[in-house]
């Protein structure tokens, strides 16, 4: 039986996630801890008991959804469930990061500090209304592809997320998702629609940001994960420091490649995937990508108490 733990990027956030760890779990609470001290500021409070509009914000939600995930890692951990116990881990946009600490390749910290540049250099790259993402339902990856090639007529236009067989998102100007949700219509699309995002994220338009993460990055110790990172952006698995510190800077303007990433785990051999953190958005992928992959969604003390249980 080989496992991977997978962590959730962003729109899985929540106002009240990770409370019930962190009350059940010392070692969750001092994740919590850990970010607001990283941060200089109360992001747990926000997280338990803010409004949902400033959770939402790209700047928090990143490194709020990161702090859940480790809150589980921290939970299992207690009840004697380890990351090396799988073999491999990988991550949803953002959730390469919650990946990243969770295998010991980055400190909580740090994750945090990087995932607060990260989210503000997003949401600055692209004046709010110049950029959009909308998802195309029930157009295999190439189709989208097409799609998003006959609609930029000279502007950006970009396959973003291939999230499962019939789910990907296009990222660009606004103009030119407009036009690509139309012509995927024509095309025989079951639903194409602009989603509720502040920015356009994993297309071209993002290149100041990622100039921005490549600063961060500069000086931040990363070390060979405990079990390697199946990437964003090769849907294959590295450890070498070096090259994820490049692969997260690319990431940035690049493909969240999910559904290949999960084909790449399934050809490995991995017969079961734990979503660590908010949401289930993820199982939900995986039983889309491969039905014969189990799927565990881990959040609350009752979850980790029954994986622990199963291990």
């Amino acid at each position: 039986m080989s496992r991977a733990f997978v962590f959730p990027g962003q729109g899985a956030q929540t106002i009240g996630m990770g409370r019930d760890l962190a009350l059940a779990y010392p070692a969750a609470k001092a994740v919590f801890d850990e970010v607001d001290a990283a941060l200089g500021e109360n992001l747990s409070r926000l997280i338990w008991e803010g409004e949902q509009d400033a959770l939402t914000l790209t700047e928090n939600a990143q490194p709020a959804l990161m702090a859940t995930s480790m809150a589980v890692v921290r939970a299992l951990q207690a009840e004697g469930v380890e990351i090396a116990q799988g073999s491999f881990v990988a991550g949803h946009s953002l959730g390469e990061y919650s990946a990243l600490a969770a295998a010991g390749a980055l400190s909580v910290g740090d994750a945090a500090r990087l995932l607060r540049v990260r989210g503000q250099a997003m949401q600055a790259a692209v004046p709010v209304g110049v950029g959009a993402m909308a998802a195309l339902l029930g157009l295999d990856f190439a189709t989208a592809q097409d799609v998003a090639a006959q609609a930029a007529e000279g502007e950006v236009c970009q396959a973003a997320n291939d999230n499962d067989p019939a789910q990907v998102v296009v990222s660009g100007h606004k103009a030119a998702v407009e036009r690509a949700v139309e012509i995927a219509k024509e095309r025989g699309a079951k639903r194409a629609v602009l989603l509720p995002v502040s920015a356009p994220f994993h297309c071209a338009l993002m290149q100041p940001a990622a100039d921005q993460m490549a600063q961060a990055l500069q000086d931040v110790a990363i070390a060979a994960p405990v079990v390697p990172l199946v990437a964003n952006v090769r849907a294959e698995a590295v450890s070498d420091p070096a090259v994820i510190r490049a692969l997260l800077i690319e990431q940035v303007t690049g493909s969240v490649r999910w559904r290949e990433s999960v084909q790449w785990m399934d050809g490995q051999g991995v017969s079961e995937i734990w979503e660590l953190g908010a949401g289930k958005a993820l199982s939900g992928m995986v039983r889309r990508i491969a039905k014969h992959i189990e799927c565990r969604a881990v959040s609350t003390p009752e979850d980790v108490a029954a994986a622990a249980a199963a291990v």
